[in-house]
């Protein structure tokens, strides 16, 4: 859950969106350590309550400050970043179609 919650505040995701973004990157299921042959990704309820507990504990602002005390004895920096799908899609490289007029379907 740990690992989970790292991943959910550093992509700023919501609950469920880290549920699909461990299901799709093999990176993520290998630093939360989820092998999918073998366990589910947890949904996105465990989470909640794991995060409610480390609030009510007072133990995120720790946390973090711990984690970003030792990346900075390694002189590493963690900064909150964004996934963006890259899905590439083939397209004609022109509006045209092959009579050479505009084709009112490109658009």
């Amino acid at each position: 859950m740990l690992q989970m919650y790292f991943v959910q505040q550093w992509y700023a995701l919501a609950d469920e969106a880290v549920e699909d973004a461990i299901y799709d990157s093999e990176a993520l299921r290998n630093f939360v350590g989820v092998d999918l042959a073998e366990e589910s990704v947890p949904d996105a309820a465990p989470l909640l309550k794991f995060r409610d507990i480390l609030q009510k504990q007072s133990l995120t602002q720790l946390i973090f400050e711990q984690i970003n005390a030792h990346l900075a004895e390694k002189s590493m920096l963690m900064r909150e970043d964004t996934i963006v799908d890259a899905t590439i899609i083939a397209v004609p490289p022109s509006t045209k179609n092959r009579a050479k007029a505009c084709d009112p379907e490109m658009h």
